[in-house]
């Protein structure tokens, strides 16, 4: 493995990290208000937010390139991250809001009987309970930003130390038919997605365990 490929995992790491606390600190307000807001239209801004489930990676990725070029974002780390966040964000986003509506009324209705402060049910309440969502949302933004490769190919390109991730990596291995180091780093990254999904899985089936 080359110092390149290490620079690569180095970077892919980094903006996944990045990507996923950015994602649940802004995810985690937003998919409180759709759980509990009557809005009428709230469909559409559902919708919205879940575009890039259905959308390709390169049609995103494409319109991404032309609003971060003018701020000179396109082509570096920075781009990446707002990229990656805004590619990442339905597997964030909703894994928290099924949290919160499972959690139901009920023990708020509790905590507000003891005087608590919305502010207080909201962290002594619902986080503890909402535990395996922000678990789920965490594991699947992480795992779905060392994936990328469309978006981030559009809007980064393919510079070495500076948006060069593990996928386009990959991709230049196979291109290059060295498929020894494509192989490397390819089933590295799946035992590591499988490792990651699996722990999901694991904790979800505890909490329900505990729960029942």
């Amino acid at each position: 493995m080359s110092e390149q490929d290490l620079n690569a995992i180095f970077l892919t790491l980094k903006l996944a990290g990045l990507s996923t606390i950015i994602l649940l600190i802004v995810g985690t307000p937003l998919a409180w208000w759709l759980s509990r807001s009557k809005f009428k239209y709230k469909f559409l801004i559902e919708a919205i937010f879940t575009l890039p489930l259905v959308l390709p990676p390169t049609v995103l990725g494409f319109y991404l390139l032309l609003a971060l070029s003018p701020a000179g974002l396109a082509f570096s780390f920075t781009g990446l991250v707002i990229g990656s966040v805004i590619y990442s964000f339905p597997f964030v986003i909703s894994p928290l809001q099924d949290a919160f509506v499972a959690l139901g009324n009920r023990p708020l209705e509790v905590a507000a009987t003891l005087r608590a402060k919305p502010i207080d049910q909201f962290f002594s309440v619902v986080l503890p309970l909402s535990r395996p969502g922000f678990i789920t949302a965490g594991v699947l933004g992480f795992a779905h930003t060392l994936g990328e490769f469309g978006v981030v190919l559009m809007i980064g390109g393919n510079i070495p130390g500076v948006s060069q991730v593990l996928s386009i990596s990959i991709y230049d291995h196979v291109e290059s038919m060295d498929y020894g180091n494509a192989h490397l780093l390819a089933s590295g990254l799946l035992g590591f997605s499988l490792t990651m999904l699996i722990i999901v899985y694991s904790v979800n089936k505890r909490f329900k365990v505990i729960k029942v």
